[in-house]
């Protein structure tokens, strides 16, 4: 059985479903029906066809969880509607699924949790293991998004020319499923998937179907972070900072494509904030060591970045550049200017002052960031720095 093929097709048949009336939940469970009956019969007895295979099969499955439902209102006209056999119509909907996954009435984690699902053609038991809750929890997570989506169909009709502007009209925006794309890459990986690749796959999905410098951005920013992924970590699972990385483990391939990538979106002249932190993170690729790093550079690419965000954490970062490009104690004076609320604040602070030679209070805050850190690993790693500068201190 051909897994990767039945998650491709998942979200092009449940697409079908919808455009021919059903709402969303009925029509992911209908093809979470199929799904199964085809794991049982295609290895026997695979279809010419299994797009067209499986919309008929889950079409059947939703009229008969209709009739037991009683639900035979509009008995007739769907009968009417059943598709009849042989080839699928070539369409791909699944952008239009990716618009509904992002409908603005669902939070953050239901849009994540319902696009892995219902684009990814991951089960609840996958998502909840990646997500580190239980199945129950992700199940009532994802039931609850399907009611708010249920209802919602898509507007036939929709032209090439607004698929390439990127105009929809439909629940969500392009920024929005960015959003969600985004989120699913940064939860990286836990249980039995991979969720920063799983992330790349749908990014590269959606970029083949939307001419849209940002979806171009994301992908490549996707990729050049992806491309760190092995030299992250050392054998004991403790974090490597990125100046004291082995670069030679970095993905050349994924850097060469995410910076390719990069480049055709750039030279469209629509700057957006994945394309400037693309920007960023190749300056940091290109460099053959930490030391010949273009922080002056870098400086200039976050200032874009604060202009087009006004984010505080860019901010942040934007004082840990210009700490390196002009000097700690200017990366110092462009964090005094920032809240000292902000997540990694504290740890910033202490890797300025002990670039500035003040080991005793770097330490000290290096301390009080590992007390602040939101996870063990980076817990271990601040303290672990804390103990370092207090050995030297005491030679």
């Amino acid at each position: 059985m051909d897994e990767a093929l039945l998650r491709s097709l998942t979200p092009s048949v449940l697409t079908a479903l919808v455009r021919r009336g059903a709402d969303f939940a009925a029509a992911e469970d209908a093809v979470q029906d199929a799904l199964i009956q085809a794991i049982r019969v295609w290895p026997a007895d695979p279809p010419r066809d299994p797009k067209g295979w499986l919309v008929t099969v889950a079409w059947r499955k939703f009229l008969d969880a209709r009739r037991a439902d009683d639900a035979r209102r509009r008995r007739e006209d769907l009968v009417d509607e059943e598709p009849a056999p042989g080839p699928a119509p070539a369409v791909d909907d699944t952008l239009q699924l990716y618009f509904l996954c992002a409908h603005p009435s669902l939070t953050p984690s239901s849009a994540v949790a319902l696009t892995l699902r219902a684009v990814g053609g991951l089960t609840t038991r996958q998502i909840a293991q990646a997500y580190l809750v239980p199945e129950a929890t992700m199940a009532q997570r994802i039931s609850r998004a399907k009611r708010t989506v249920s209802g919602i169909g898509f507007s036939p009709g929709l032209g090439e020319k607004s698929r390439a502007r990127g105009r929809f009209d439909r629940p969500g925006d392009v920024a929005t499923v960015l959003r969600v794309l985004y989120l699913v890459f940064n939860e990286g990986y836990s249980g039995d998937v991979d969720l920063a690749a799983e992330a790349i796959r749908l990014t590269r999905q959606l970029a083949a179907q939307i001419d849209h410098p940002e979806v171009a951005g994301l992908l490549a920013l996707m990729l050049l972070h992806h491309a760190r992924r092995a030299a992250r970590t050392a054998p004991d699972g403790s974090l490597v900072p990125l100046a004291e990385q082995d670069r030679g483990r970095w993905d050349t391939a994924s850097i060469a494509e995410g910076v390719e990538i990069l480049q055709a979106a750039l030279v469209r002249d629509r700057l957006g904030e994945f394309q400037a932190q693309d920007a960023i993170a190749a300056l940091h690729a290109d460099a053959p060591t930490a030391e010949e790093t273009d922080w002056v550079q870098i400086v200039e690419w976050y200032d874009e970045l604060v202009r087009l965000t006004d984010s505080p954490v860019v901010r942040l970062n934007r004082a840990v550049a210009v700490g390196e490009a002009d000097g700690p104690r200017a990366g110092l004076a462009a964090l005094a200017a920032l809240n000292d609320e902000l997540p990694r604040h504290t740890a910033v602070a202490a890797y300025l002052h002990e670039r500035d030679g003040d080991l005793a209070t770097a330490a000290r805050l290096y301390a009080e960031a590992a007390h602040k850190a939101s996870n063990l690993a980076e817990r271990d790693h601040l303290t672990r720095q804390a103990a370092r500068l207090n050995a030297r201190r005491r030679r």
